[in-house]
């Protein structure tokens, strides 16, 4: 099967080369650390102390590996973790918040690499975070009798849908698996119709350790460098795709003259469109400023008579900014590409938080907090203009909605020790074995 996948690989690799070659040309991506992908060239491990290998995809897989790294150091000192991420954003994030440990780049899925890597970090236990299932990896992973857990597990209906079309690989892949700890019962439930055996529901760890305190020094020291007055209104878009910061803008545009308070910060999912909605800020006649344009000791901002729209030009600081939203709309959920991103963070803080249509990534967790009355869910732009307006206009139902989202998040906590639970069974399960 190595082989043929490996084939596979090959083809899709120079099929899509023409585009990789101009995508690393013009923005950057896929240049940074290619050749530890390619080759497997994973950190080298020469201790034998054991090891847990913790793998989160981007920023958002590695923010929630956070407090269950944590709590797996806490409880076994002993164990040695090390960290892999694909993305060069992740790499940075991880890098940063896990400073004191190894940090290197997820192998490609070619046979040669992933044994390469598993050999160099000779992990006790693989732990991914969300998913990133490859087949090679999980066949080696096999081979050398490495556990592999998935934790903090989402199976949304569009992906079991996708998983379905090829079962012959599919089904002995989840198979293969030794733990999954779903968020909830229906990602359960799609993960044991696609083979699964070891399942259970922990709930989302994105819930556990977030911030809820808006007076924290990270979200402080950004409102002083962004000159935000707390009598103003704020209006954070945050994980924006294409088109919704055109949308925000032209929102912005007809309400900014009968709310005179209000500011506007627009906080990209992506680092390669920041220039793009530089250029749509540039266009569109609104005095703005970029975040990477601003002094940590000295804040131009002050110097404007009408403050301005905010570009976030930053990666890793949208956890703090959602302290200052008075309102936060949570983006990648009007396109109907990306299918939502965290609302967590921004109910934690209590904001009134409101969603496009399109969140199939966070699916339960949306549904959930539009009916405990947490959030409002819209139907596109029109819809979202007109729920603005109402909450700009209305305190007292953006303040219901924002004590109810802070309540309901705080209710939820606990996935991260029932997780550590299970990873603690299983090597418990192991080492019987192995006994």
């Amino acid at each position: 099967m190595s082989l043929l996948l490996n084939l596979a690989y090959l083809v899709v690799l120079v099929i899509f080369s023409p585009w990789l070659v101009y995508k690393s040309l013009t923005t950057g991506k896929y240049r940074r650390g290619l050749w530890a992908k390619f080759t497997g060239r994973a950190f080298l491990r020469t201790n034998l102390s054991p090891c847990v290998w913790f793998h989160g995809v981007s920023v958002g897989e590695i923010h929630l590996l956070r407090q269950l790294v944590a709590g797996f150091r806490q409880q076994h000192p002993e164990w040695q973790c090390m960290i892999s991420t694909t993305t060069d954003t992740g790499f940075e994030e991880a890098t940063k918040r896990f400073a004191e440990l190894p940090v290197f780049y997820w192998p490609l899925d070619f046979s040669w690499a992933v044994r390469r890597a598993l050999g160099r970090v000779r992990p006790n236990l693989v732990v991914l975070a969300e998913g990133e299932l490859w087949p090679n990896f999980c066949l080696a992973a096999k081979a050398m009798g490495v556990p592999v857990a998935v934790v903090n597990g989402r199976m949304s209906p569009r992906s079991a849908r996708r998983y379905r079309w090829l079962p012959w690989l599919v089904r002995p892949l989840f198979a293969r698996l030794d733990l999954i700890a779903a968020q909830t019962t229906d990602y359960a439930v799609n993960y044991q119709a696609l083979g699964a055996r070891s399942v259970h529901v922990t709930g989302s760890i994105k819930f556990d350790g977030v911030e809820g305190n808006r007076e924290n020094p990270r979200t402080q020291e950004l409102r002083r460098l962004l000159a935000i007055d707390h009598d103003e209104l704020v209006w954070i878009a945050g994980s924006t795709q294409a088109p919704e910061e055109q949308i925000a803008l032209e929102i912005y545009k007809r309400l900014k003259p009968g709310h005179p308070r209000l500011r506007l910060i627009l906080v990209p999912r992506q680092r390669e469109r920041f220039d793009e909605v530089a250029a749509m800020l540039r266009n569109s006649g609104l005095p703005w400023v970029r975040r990477t344009e601003l002094s940590t000791h000295r804040s131009p901002l002050t110097t404007h008579h009408s403050p301005p729209t905010i570009l976030v030009d930053t990666i890793g600081e949208l956890g703090a900014l959602w302290g200052l939203a008075n309102v936060a709309f949570v983006g990648g959920s009007l396109n109907g590409k990306r299918g939502g991103q965290n609302m967590i963070e921004p109910a934690a803080y209590g904001a009134a938080v409101v969603f496009g249509p399109h969140v199939w990534n966070f699916m339960e967790i949306a549904a959930r907090l539009v009916e405990a009355g947490a959030a409002i869910q819209v139907a596109g732009g029109a819809a979202l203009e007109q729920v603005m307006r109402r909450l700009l206009n209305d305190e007292t139902e953006r303040k219901r909605l924002g004590a109810a989202a802070r309540q309901f998040v705080f209710a939820q906590q606990g996935a991260t020790e029932r997780t550590l639970d299970l990873l603690d069974n299983l090597i418990k399960v192991r080492v019987a074995h192995a006994a």
